[in-house]
């Protein structure tokens, strides 16, 4: 059993599936963007993701949905660091700070943020691995081609699982030579970075040959396109039970962590899924 501390939470991979929390303080994400941009609303909707059973809030500045245009570090801060401040005052909640920008997260550290979660995975600011081992706090590493505003254009894999699983591995070997200790890096296949619908599939399909990397998985399948396009639901919102289903399929396949916008609903169903996947 692998274990990660982080306050006074302890997660032990493999045991059960951890819910990691949207809260995206920006005007244009795909799903939620402009619903919580006042300080005070993103604190009653991250009490409310507490209360509803999330191990982790989750909360970026910078919107990364296709073709979504970088900001400013300044503004960036000024999205992220209100809510921070004020969801530690109340809660000792584990909370990751969504970004690729390494003085975001020296700032996001300072008011109380734990973890990084890095949609680059190191690959937008060369001092993110550096920052990430001077601050000695987990991350997230994510792949993706290109950036939010090219990587509609970087689809073509000639072994889609593979090249990830060999990018992942690049990205770990840096992190883990620039100081970081391997058990505080996590992984996440990227679902929707750079892959098409099929491609997407393909990984649900395969999430099982990451485990190979031998470090704890992330996923983030929650309300996105490819769910709309199977569904013909064309509203985010009403894909939950699509969501769902891909949940509980990483679960069958060993996911550690699934990032959510439900956190009720998917609390419910992981309980229920680790009993039949996580038991046996």
């Amino acid at each position: 059993m692998r274990y990660l501390t982080i306050r006074d939470y302890t997660f032990e991979w493999g045991k059960s599936t951890y819910l990691m929390g949207i809260l995206n303080v920006t005007p244009d994400s795909f799903s939620d963007g402009g619903d919580f941009l006042k300080t005070e609303i993103a604190l009653y909707h991250a009490k409310k993701m507490i209360n509803e059973g999330v191990d982790i809030v989750d909360i970026g500045g910078q919107s990364t949905r296709p073709g979504a245009h970088k900001i400013t570090t300044k503004e960036e801060l000024q999205r992220v660091i209100p809510i921070i401040r004020a969801l530690r005052r109340e809660s000792s909640i584990p909370i990751s700070i969504d970004t690729t920008n390494s003085e975001v997260v020296i700032e996001a550290i300072k008011e109380g943020a734990d973890i990084v979660n890095d949609i680059s995975g190191g690959s937008f600011d060369n001092k993110m691995f550096s920052t990430v081992s001077t601050l000695r706090i987990p991350m997230v590493i994510m792949h993706i081609r290109g950036t939010p505003e090219t990587m509609r254009t970087r689809l073509n894999y000639n072994n889609l699982v593979q090249e990830i699983i060999e990018w992942l591995n690049q990205k770990i070997t840096i992190a883990v030579k620039a100081g970081i200790d391997k058990s505080y890096l996590i992984i996440d296949p990227g679902i929707g970075f750079a892959k098409n619908s099929k491609q997407n599939i393909e990984l649900l399909q395969h999430l099982s040959s990451f485990h190979i990397l031998e470090n704890p998985i992330l996923l983030g399948v929650s309300r996105k396109s490819f769910i709309g396009e199977i569904l013909e639901e064309n509203n985010p919102k009403k894909r939950i039970f699509g969501t769902a289903a891909a949940c509980c399929s990483a679960i069958a396949n060993g996911v550690d962590i699934l990032r959510v916008h439900d956190v009720a609903q998917i609390k419910n169903l992981a309980k229920m899924a680790d009993v039949i996947w996580r038991k046996r």
